[in-house]
């Protein structure tokens, strides 16, 4: 089962102990930026939210990852054709991300991943899938993005590996980022469900229906709302489910959240996203959670990271009312 959220549907507040683990990089983007976001979500109050919904609260602080290599202007890099842009130091970050999720959760803590760029997810992911193997359990993915994230080295138009790891997560990718929880593959397509999507590569759209990933995009939410879309996304889930998110900002329309590095218009608006977080917490099968891609430098006021921390304390519970519980 998943770790039970105080709040909303619970008869008593249950201690749930959080484990914040910073990861400050950037190393997989095109744009720097992102490696400020864990300091920014901590400047935010992510900590103190997280305490006013009844969770004990660890920041083990920002993890030792490799120094960051120098790179040309945006402009200036290469196109395909010249291969995923640092890798070893991609690969070298997710294995620290990787052990970080790990020891929290083998300490029966939720891991709450602060990144830093979208890659990050294949180190946190594929622990969580190794966790869940040892245990027998089912796990859910839910990737709320604006992007698919799910192009191969060869299909990259950027080579910039935050747009890789739904590929690699479903042992597609490059060879040095898959396979780390003991099997070819973190995921399998069923395990995989897509939300918000609004910008996709031309190769990335002939994986998805390649590999019959279950995906929700804002042509669909448009047409369905949020409150369908969800219940889709959320349907099958039973006590022996673990349910991670990874959260992408840029998900978020940037008339609500401008702190990212790839903004696209057209996004779900911040009463929709936070209809989405209690969705979730009515569930009570989160176990983990990923918050990717704020870029401060792109911010105003740290105004990102106050909307993101709004939406985590809808995550964990917080309402207008005290509602009955979901059915089981």
């Amino acid at each position: 089962m998943g770790f039970p959220i105080s709040g909303r549907n619970a008869a008593a507040p249950v201690a749930l102990s959080v484990c914040l683990i910073g990861a400050p990089t950037d190393a997989g983007a095109g744009v720097r930026g992102t490696g400020m976001g864990p300091d920014a979500l901590r400047v935010a109050g992510l900590a103190g939210a997280l305490r006013a919904q009844g969770c004990a609260v660890l920041d083990v602080g920002n993890l030792p990852g490799p120094p960051p290599s120098d790179r040309p202007p945006a402009s200036a890099r290469p196109m395909a054709g010249a291969g995923p842009h640092r890798e070893g130091e991609v690969v070298a970050w997710n294995r620290v991300v990787f052990g970080a999720v790990t020891a929290a959760l083998d300490r029966r803590e939720f891991p709450l991943l602060m990144g830093g760029d979208h890659s990050l997810a294949l180190g946190s992911i594929s622990a969580v899938a190794a966790h869940c193997r040892r245990l027998g359990r089912q796990l859910r993915v839910l990737w709320l993005d604006a992007h698919a994230d799910a192009n191969t080295e060869a299909s990259s138009p950027s080579g910039n590996l935050h747009g890789m790891p739904v590929a690699c997560l479903l042992g597609r990718g490059l060879a040095s980022l898959v396979g780390w929880d003991g099997v070819p593959a973190a995921l399998q397509a069923r395990d995989l469900v897509l939300i918000g999507l609004r910008s996709l590569d031309t190769q990335e759209k002939l994986l998805i229906r390649q590999w019959g990933l279950e995906v929700y995009d804002m042509r669909y939410v448009d047409e369905h709302g949020m409150r369908a879309t969800m219940a889709q996304a959320l349907k099958g889930l039973d006590a022996d489910t673990h349910l991670h998110l990874s959260f992408d900002v840029d998900v978020l329309d940037p008339q609500d959240a401008p702190g990212v590095g790839t903004p696209v218009p057209g996004g779900p608006t911040y009463r929709e996203m936070q209809l989405c977080m209690e969705m979730v917490a009515d569930t009570g099968r989160l176990g983990s959670l990923d918050l990717m891609e704020l870029n401060p430098a792109r911010d105003l006021r740290n105004r990102s990271a106050e909307v993101v921390v709004a939406l985590v304390r809808s995550l964990f519970g917080a309402s207008t009312l005290l509602r009955a519980p979901a059915p089981a």
